[in-house]
């Protein structure tokens, strides 16, 4: 059983860094994108938003999906077809080609988001000690290895189907490979027919009760989309840095961000999720208090490492929560997995909305006036930690659940 685990848990990891490689090439080649296809200024941002509500349209197609399979087959069929689109992105040379693998792209990745992080809800509670903030650490790691093969090919000069080629040939077998040891949680699976007649496995709490969890992802992509497009703008044209030097803060947002998710499940193991979340969100909104009164560069530099450190917990915790609370209210089958997918679409408003509103804030207010709404947003976080507690256990430190859980079967076989 232990070892059926690790290998679960490693073939997992290697889904979210194929995910964050994927799509770090794709968000990060956006000029490339638009040069190829001609795509004008003001149809850009059509295409842009249509990602993130299609993946929106995915996650709640993935909450029904699991109730007739399992979430790793959902996860192994819904990978290979976002690297397919990927692409489709790269090696077409008409815009309705680049709408349809878009619009794949996200349909794909919303299913592939839900399903990745309902696996590891449930592979957390079978080790019965924290491990989601690991996964979310190699996203991070192959978000960073996407963007640095985007700045070579971009260097180079290189067609983007040239770039995102030999990518796809590696990542999508090796994620077929790994997906052999994926690990259903004992929530995972297909609907027992005696269940359908009550709503059938899966139907899980109303949104009412998961509304503290849904708002903290919410305002936690805010705040990532916030750094994501608008640092290296507030950098330069605010703290009037050089454009070179407008590029690094995202850079370290993504470094700080990967070294706070590979050390956090230790924390949340000493201290509880409620104290990483609560201090999570005191350090994030500290970032964003020394970004908006920054007096050059280098301060705001300071505060988006801060961001990066504070952030970096908010997700995958909450990801954590919604599994844990949605398994303590409902224990039919499958309750943590549409848990999952509801809070996952939640995901895609706050990206939805974060750059929208700091640029609109920016152009009628200013910019360093706008850097304080999110502020204010994470800050929301504190009265909502509570909802990351357990009931009557916590993870880690002496507090990991003394029994065996039973994970299911692997999704090899089915």
């Amino acid at each position: 059983m232990t070892d059926v685990l690790r290998r679960g848990r490693a073939s997992l990891a290697f889904g979210f860094f194929a995910q964050g490689v994927a799509f770090a090439l794709l968000v990060t080649r956006i000029p490339a994108i638009q040069d190829r296809y001609g795509v004008s200024d003001a149809l850009l941002p059509v295409f842009l938003a249509a990602v993130p509500v299609l993946a929106g349209v995915g996650s709640v197609a993935s909450e029904r999906l699991v109730r007739r399979v399992r979430p790793s087959r959902l996860l192994r069929w819904s990978q290979p077809v976002v690297l397919l689109a990927l692409l489709g992105v790269g090696a077409g040379d008409r815009v309705a080609v680049l709408a349809v693998a878009l619009g794949v792209f996200g349909l794909s990745v919303g299913a592939l988001d839900a399903s990745m992080n309902m696996l590891g809800v449930s592979l957390q509670r079978a080790y019965g000690r924290s491990i989601m903030l690991g996964f979310h650490a190699t996203y991070s790691l192959g978000g960073i290895l996407g963007a640095s093969l985007a700045w070579v090919g971009a260097h180079w000069e290189l067609a983007l189907w040239v770039s995102y080629l030999p990518v796809v040939v590696l990542l999508l077998p090796a994620a077929l490979v790994g997906s052999r040891w994926y690990v259903d949680g004992d929530g995972g699976g297909a609907a027992d027919p005696a269940d359908k007649g009550a709503g059938g496995a899966g139907a899980g709490i109303g949104f009412k009760v998961l509304l503290p969890l849904c708002l903290v992802m919410t305002f936690a992509y805010i705040g990532d989309s916030t750094v994501s497009n608008w640092s290296a703008k507030y950098l330069q044209d605010v703290l009037g840095s050089s454009e070179q030097l407008a590029t690094v803060p995202y850079n370290v947002y993504m470094v700080t961000t990967l070294v706070g998710r590979a050390v956090g499940d230790f924390g949340v193991r000493r201290l509880g999720a409620v104290t990483v979340v609560r201090g999570g969100a005191v350090v994030a909104a500290g970032g964003f208090a020394v970004v908006a009164s920054a007096p050059g560069p280098w301060a705001g530099m300071l505060g988006f490492t801060l961001l990066g450190f504070g952030l970096c917990v908010l997700v995958p915790q909450t990801f954590a929560a919604a599994g844990r609370l949605a398994a303590e209210r409902d224990g039919r089958p499958g309750a943590s997995d549409a848990a999952v997918a509801r809070l996952n679409v939640f995901n895609y408003v706050g990206f939805l909305v974060g750059s929208p509103l700091v640029g609109a804030l920016g152009d009628a207010w200013s910019y360093r006036g706008a850097m304080l709404v999110p502020m204010v947003l994470v800050l929301v976080t504190v009265v909502y930690a509570r909802s990351f507690g357990d009931r009557g256990d916590r993870y880690g430190g002496g507090h990991e659940r003394p029994r065996t859980a039973d994970v299911g079967r692997g999704s090899n076989g089915l």
